[in-house]
């Protein structure tokens, strides 16, 4: 049992709390959004310092996770006072272990969230998220989620896995080439509705019996990973992400 709950929007949450049997006077719902965290966060640290147990709950994902909340769990663990993790549904890890990634593809996954509004930040976020071999999850919402298929096309034939409204009643998944995005998402009007998470998936690291590899294995030898893929890229005139992976890949 809690003394208050924070919350993103108190009327969502008290509707959720409603449909598991809970009736929490409103007085007891404290609002946490991304206009107020900071000034928020002085209150809830100030009961936790009485003594009064607090939850936090964001709208529809994991707080902190591209939704508030990080700034409150650093003001509270900045006091000295306990936060405690409470597990459950993530977009991130859901998507990731339905898009089918390639083992061709090694290097894990880079978690880059929403990418900027602006078109020329966007475009340049897009540009140097294809210079990696790592997949990447995407977060974007229905108004921008054009914007941002007109952007990945650049990427061409890399493919990503597109999962809309995840969990829910309307869940629709599918993966496809970057190029072909925007027309996948124009062919049916309710496909542009909802919450998205998209998977670009890795692009498998080239065979490499060049300069490259030769170096980076013999730099491996005397240096750290990071060290060694940033000379052995200086020197063969190859990808600093690529030889990082393939690094990866070696050990």
């Amino acid at each position: 049992m809690v003394d208050y709950i924070a919350c993103e929007d108190t009327r969502h949450t008290q509707a959720m709390l409603r449909a598991y049997g809970i009736d929490k006077p409103h007085a007891q719902l404290l609002s946490v959004h991304q206009h107020n965290e900071a000034q928020a966060s002085e209150l809830i640290v100030s009961h936790l310092r009485q003594g009064l147990r607090l939850a936090f709950v964001s709208d529809a994902g994991t707080p902190g996770v591209s939704d508030p909340g990080a700034r409150l769990v650093a003001a509270v663990r900045a006091e000295g006072l306990r936060t405690v993790p409470l597990p459950g549904a993530c977009s991130v890890t859901t998507a990731i272990s339905v898009a089918g990634l390639s083992e061709a593809a090694p290097g894990g996954f880079i978690f880059a969230g929403f990418l900027p509004s602006k078109s020329k930040e966007r475009q340049h976020a897009v540009q140097t998220l294809g210079e990696t071999s790592n997949s990447v999850v995407l977060l974007e919402a229905p108004h921008r989620i054009e914007a941002l298929a007109s952007a990945l096309a650049v990427l061409g034939t890399r493919r990503i896995t597109i999962c809309r409204e995840l969990t829910k009643q309307f869940e629709e998944i599918h993966t496809l080439e970057c190029s072909a995005l925007s027309d996948w998402l124009t062919a049916n009007s309710q496909r542009i509705r909802g919450e998205f998470v998209l998977v670009l998936h890795g692009s498998p690291l080239p065979e490499r019996a060049g300069e490259g590899r030769r170096v980076l294995q013999l730099l491996l030898e005397e240096m750290p990973l990071k060290s060694a893929a940033r000379l052995a890229a200086e020197i063969s005139g190859e990808s600093r992400n690529d030889l990082y992976a393939l690094g990866l890949s070696l050990k």
